[in-house]
């Protein structure tokens, strides 16, 4: 199935570093050296959200919201996403000021990428609770109904199972709503959720027919709550090389023009830490701008 929406290419950009990086920190060192590029070819730049490393514990891993902010201040062309936020990491009134004001001050730039976090050990390690999956995934419903309410009333209240808000003004209210992208794969609770309630899908798929039984699923429930599923865009994280070779392009044009064919408008590209801005030049020209073109 075709998707109504336009074709759109992301850029996840690593924020750990570790033995392959000189244990800096690899986006920081891409803000300099890749992003400026991909701030020309792309449409949006993703961080992922954790505290620490995952071959060490030592290696170094930036704040994702600090980032994602960083990011936004340095390159003005480009939606800016968490590659997801847990929910869990800040309380949900915190989590939507913060959101405002990033919408602010990103000019309407920002999408909240949110999720029920997986990382048990990593909230274990900071003090916050990691229930059980229904749990996490009821929260992040709240959350999300909390932040819709401060983005657009003056005076929000909520009270709900798990979550409560009085008052809680959030100043200024942002001129653009973000829209919200879950990140859930989960076919008994956390797609329906999506169904009901994202802007955007997110997914890392493990294969079409997977793919396109999760879809099913999402707009299942999309459809059960009232709503139009076309208007929920989808997205996949695509981890892989930057192409080297023409015959390495024309094997990703294939493969992103097949899943765009089966309904995925947005496509976060994990390419790593590449050495040069060679080979993203090589896939915005061999790549990009042939999929774009044949949209047109």
């Amino acid at each position: 199935m075709a998707s109504q929406f336009p074709l759109r290419f992301g850029w996840l950009s690593p924020c750990i570093g570790n033995q392959w990086s000189d244990h800096r920190p690899i986006v920081v060192d891409q803000a300099t050296t890749i992003l400026p590029t991909v701030n020309d070819h792309f449409d949006s730049m993703w961080v992922a959200d954790h505290f620490y490393g995952f071959d060490q514990k030592t290696d170094p891993f930036v704040e994702a919201w600090t980032s994602l902010t960083w990011l936004a201040a340095k390159f003005p062309d480009v939606q800016v996403c968490h590659h997801v936020l847990g929910h869990g990491y800040r309380p949900p009134a915190l989590t939507a000021k913060m959101a405002a004001t990033l919408q602010v001050f990103s000019e309407n730039r920002f999408m909240l990428g949110i999720g029920a976090g997986w990382r048990g050990d990593e909230y274990e390690a900071y003090g916050y609770d990691f229930p059980k999956p229904s749990v996490r995934f009821a929260q992040l419903e709240e959350v999300v109904a909390i932040c819709r309410l401060m983005w657009t009333e003056d005076l929000p209240s909520f009270e709900g199972e798990y979550f409560t808000i009085t008052e809680a003004a959030a100043p200024p209210l942002p001129e653009v709503v973000p829209p919200v992208c879950i990140g859930a794969n989960g076919e008994q609770i956390g797609l329906p959720l999506a169904g009901r309630i994202a802007d955007m899908w997110h997914n890392t798929p493990r294969d079409e027919e997977a793919w396109l039984r999760k879809y099913d699923i999402v707009r299942s429930a999309a459809e059960r709550a009232g709503r139009d599923p076309g208007a929920i865009q989808t997205g996949i994280t695509i981890e892989q090389p930057l192409p080297e070779t023409d015959d390495e392009s024309a094997a990703f044009v294939e493969r992103i023009g097949r899943w765009n064919e089966i309904g995925v408008d947005h496509f976060v590209m994990d390419f790593g830490n590449p050495s040069s801005t060679e080979p993203v030049l090589r896939f915005s020209e061999q790549v990009i701008e042939p999929l774009r073109s044949s949209e047109r």
